[in-house]
């Protein structure tokens, strides 16, 4: 490396250090806003500069550096959300996990009382039973089985909207008939 690359490296070294101080907080609201957890907005931050700091043979072509990083920050965000929307899209969820919550959240129970657990786990089985044989094999395909809304769509043969709509409805009516437990 000659010395007029040297001082190019140098300066865009300057540059960037520069950047990342002044437009880190506002980048940083940016991507928070767009949604993303602390951990993922300071990953993602970290991943655009470090992207940057591999190429600071090209800063020097660069003009305006806070809008190329701004542009490289909607790249990430953008790419961020086409992955989740393809992961919505399959099907693909932590199934078990997620109905729980659902279940868990439509009851409004502390799940981690050991005899509510207990007698929450007996109630749902029972009420798992009274429900459509339809709603019944989705939600145990996905909770037990672990298949996704795809995987379930190629083995039964109907559309994933009309299986997520049958799990939605027995998410409903779980919630409903925990809630009459808790009645009880």
């Amino acid at each position: 490396m000659n010395q007029e690359e040297r001082l190019y490296n140098q300066k865009s070294q300057e540059r960037l250090s520069r950047a990342y101080e002044t437009e880190k907080p506002k980048l940083m609201a940016r991507i928070r806003a767009a949604g993303k957890t602390m951990e993922e907005t300071e990953d993602l931050i970290h991943d655009v500069y470090t992207e940057t700091w591999g190429r600071l043979d090209r800063l020097v072509n660069i003009i305006n550096l806070p809008a190329w990083l701004n542009s490289l920050v909607t790249r990430r965000l953008i790419d961020a959300w086409r992955h989740e929307k393809v992961r919505k899209m399959t099907g693909e969820t932590d199934v078990a996990e997620e109905t729980l919550r659902e279940v868990i959240a439509g009851v409004g129970l502390d799940p981690l009382d050991a005899y509510v657990r207990r007698c929450m786990v007996e109630a749902l089985d029972e009420a798992m039973k009274s429900l459509p044989a339809a709603q019944r094999k989705v939600v145990e395909a996905q909770v037990f089985g672990g298949k996704t809304f795809a995987e379930l769509a190629k083995d039964t043969g109907e559309s994933i909207d009309t299986l997520k709509a049958r799990k939605r409805y027995a998410v409903k009516n779980l919630s409903r008939a925990l809630k009459h437990w808790i009645g009880d």
